[in-house]
């Protein structure tokens, strides 16, 4: 991939194959990275990284917190349901997404929120069922002599979930984390149903963008 980035575009494209450049583009860099040409247009990358690296923030944040609390809700308190909910949180899995993708759609263009960024991050302060499953057997693995020993001292619930079961977490939050952070990264379908102005698309997007309109230039 290196080596090709560093080859003028008759030998990205040649047959047989050129390994090694015959002359080193170091150019390619600045130019893939502000492309501009008359029939082309502007292609700006920074832009696009600006916008992929404020929607992943947001989407790691939101699942992080909202798959712990209700994963805590799962394995740590006692009410009446609890088991059954949860069987239905985990059968929401067998849904595919493109059964979701036209009312998801239509809930969003009701409240105004196509051609935004609010579709891509916001579903991730709703948990997502894996990542509660993930957590909540983890959850299950901390003792509950801590959090009884924590009530004791007095703590409430929220100070137990804190400063008890969080840090005691941070392997398995972790793996939510960069699961969420690669596939909001690496998502080209919402960027493509949701945004409309190019300014506002990500990376994924734009590439596929630049590959349509520069892929074919000989």
């Amino acid at each position: 991939m290196f080596s090709t980035s560093l080859k003028p575009i008759k030998e990205t494209m040649a047959n047989p194959p050129v390994w090694i450049p015959s002359t080193l583009q170091w150019e390619n860099f600045p130019t893939a990275i502000a492309y501009r040409q008359e029939e082309l247009g502007y292609i700006p990358f920074l832009v696009y990284a600006r916008n992929t690296l404020v929607v992943t923030i947001l989407s790691v944040a939101g699942a992080v917190l909202s798959n712990a609390l209700v994963a805590y809700s799962f394995a740590r308190l006692k009410w009446p349901g609890r088991d059954l909910f949860f069987s239905i949180t985990l059968a929401t899995m067998m849904v595919p997404f493109p059964v979701l993708m036209v009312p998801t759609f239509s809930l969003f263009k009701w409240l105004g929120w196509v051609g935004t960024f609010r579709p891509l991050w916001v579903p991730a302060f709703f948990a997502s069922a894996f990542s509660i499953f993930l957590l909540r057997q983890f959850f299950r693995s901390i003792p509950m002599e801590l959090s009884e020993a924590a009530k004791i001292d007095g703590a409430s619930e929220g100070r137990i979930f804190w400063d008890v079961v969080v840090p005691l977490s941070r392997p398995a939050l972790t793996v939510v984390a960069l699961f969420t952070f690669m596939g909001s990264w690496n998502d080209f379908l919402g960027p493509l149903i949701y945004l409309v102005d190019q300014a506002s698309f990500t990376l994924s997007l734009g590439l596929s963008a630049y590959q349509t309109q520069h892929g074919g230039t000989p």
